[in-house]
């Protein structure tokens, strides 16, 4: 039988607010467990909620950039569930009336192709707060720093019929809401993490088959690799004549599957009601326009006007898109260097990226910024040093603070364009190589690549290139 797969995510992204949804505590992250809780947050008896209205306009913000929905009222309610980590014994979310409703988001697939991946809704609630067991032996330690932290719940439409597509929309979002600055999208931390929903249907079947949730995944790869873990169980199951449990499960990467973690719970279990302790929310239309004068260029946009202003491929484009802060290096570098936005592009994703990637850092902290880069980027395009050399001034730049023109006049590494001092370095080496151009005059042209290299070996690779194969061809067809 063939079947097909049907994926729905939620994403939890942790707002970027300095204090919790609903309470003055910090949230800032790596804090001594139980530092960052108050009253409020441990869930004291006579305390009260007091909304944070920083949280909200990071929705409303959401919800622009999206073309979706703004629920001009919306409602707090309480979802009442036991966990050891849910001090109150009920969680503040939004259920009936969410901050933000339908919407669409236009997600590029590796095959070129554009999919459509539906919004249901996005909601505000507040995190509970965290059990650690690595640190105890036979016992589980709760720390409340994170409780009460404000997210941004985004629930998708089943729109996915794989794992690829669901990772292409998990990273559609996630670049979305870095643009914004509304989250920092850090995963290791757990401010951006992913429930999956996955279930499978005989295919041209409309009905939907039973579901299971894995629960937070915290990185692309292993989202791809839980879901493609937990369709090939559930066909396993269905096609040896068993039935598909509706539950949560957990995904583990060090035996990359997904294991059962308990019942599926449904709304009803939850015993949602409008928490009686904080009033509707009014988002009158006064806040939605001065919230949409902040919004910056967002990906989409910004990636078609490097394609048609800066002539950029659309796979480039891509690339220096991918996240707001490397579209502003990059723009830096075009700017301040006056290259070409090919030159910029190829040195930024080529030589910087390997750099950061080897390291283990973000754009954000490289040792180079993109004034220094761009001076680099600059001494490549009017000549002044060659790509061989330029990569070992980067090199130094990396390690220490001098610019590119101090690198390239304390270390002579100035470009020699002089075409007498590159003829003169040229006779010597043919004086010195006879039989080898008397080997490249009887038809062996891929000598030339020898005389090229013996040449930038007697000018320590400062010779122009251009120059060089130039006046080496003529001197050795003369």
């Amino acid at each position: 039988m063939q079947w097909e797969t049907v994926i729905g995510l939620e994403i939890h992204a942790q707002l970027a607010t300095q204090s919790k949804i609903f309470s003055a505590s910090s949230t800032q992250y790596g804090a001594e467990p139980n530092t960052q809780a108050n009253a409020v947050d441990l869930g004291m008896p006579g305390v009260l909620p007091v909304l944070n209205r920083e949280a909200v306009r990071m929705a409303v913000k959401f919800a622009l950039a999206t073309n979706a929905e703004i629920g001009r009222h919306n409602v707090f309610s309480r979802k009442n569930y036991f966990y050891p980590d849910l001090p109150k014994g009920y969680q503040i979310s939004q259920m009936s009336l969410p901050i933000v409703g339908n919407g669409v988001v236009s997600v590029e697939l590796e095959d070129g192709v554009v999919k459509e991946v539906g919004l249901t809704r996005a909601h505000l609630e507040e995190d509970a707060g965290k059990s650690v067991h690595e640190d105890f032996h036979d016992a589980t330690g709760v720390d409340l720093n994170r409780a009460g932290t404000p997210l941004l719940e985004i629930v998708s439409e089943p729109d996915m019929r794989s794992a690829k597509e669901a990772v292409a929309y998990a990273k559609k979002i996630h670049s979305i809401v870095r643009y914004i600055e509304i989250c920092d999208g850090n995963m290791q931390e757990g401010s951006f993490r992913c429930d999956a929903n996955v279930s499978i249907r005989p295919a041209g079947e409309a009905r939907l088959g039973t579901r299971s949730e894995i629960k937070n995944v915290n990185s692309f790869r292993f989202l791809e690799r839980a879901i493609n873990f937990e369709v090939e169980r559930q066909i396993d199951i269905l096609e040896s004549g068993g039935q598909v449990v509706q539950e949560t499960r957990l995904y583990d990467a060090d035996k990359d599957e997904t294991r059962s973690m308990r019942s599926k719970e449904e709304a009803n279990d939850y015993r949602y009601f409008p928490d009686p302790d904080l009033l509707p929310v009014q988002i009158e239309e006064e806040l939605i326009e001065s919230i949409r004068k902040t919004l910056p260029e967002l990906p989409d946009a910004r990636r078609a006007r490097f394609m048609s202003a800066l002539e950029l491929s659309e796979y480039d484009a891509g690339v220096m898109t991918s996240d707001r802060y490397t579209a502003d290096y990059f723009e830096a570098v075009v700017k301040k260097s006056g290259a070409s936005a090919k030159l910029a592009c190829s040195w930024i994703s080529g030589e910087l990226f390997s750099r950061l990637n080897k390291d283990g850092l973000e754009l954000n902290a490289s040792p180079v910024d993109a004034d220094r880069f761009s001076q680099l980027v600059e001494r490549v395009h009017d000549n002044t040093i060659s790509g061989k050399i330029a990569k070992e001034v980067l090199d130094k730049m990396w390690s220490g603070a001098d610019t590119a023109d101090q690198v390239i006049e304390k270390e002579g590494l100035r470009q020699i364009s002089d075409s007498s001092e590159i003829e003169k370095m040229i006779d010597d080496v043919i004086a010195a190589n006879p039989d080898q151009v008397a080997e490249y005059k009887s038809g062996k042209d891929k000598l030339l690549a020898y005389f090229v290299g013996q040449v930038m070996k007697a000018s320590r690779g400062k010779a122009n290139p251009g120059e060089l194969n130039k006046l080496l061809q003529e001197k050795l067809k003369g």
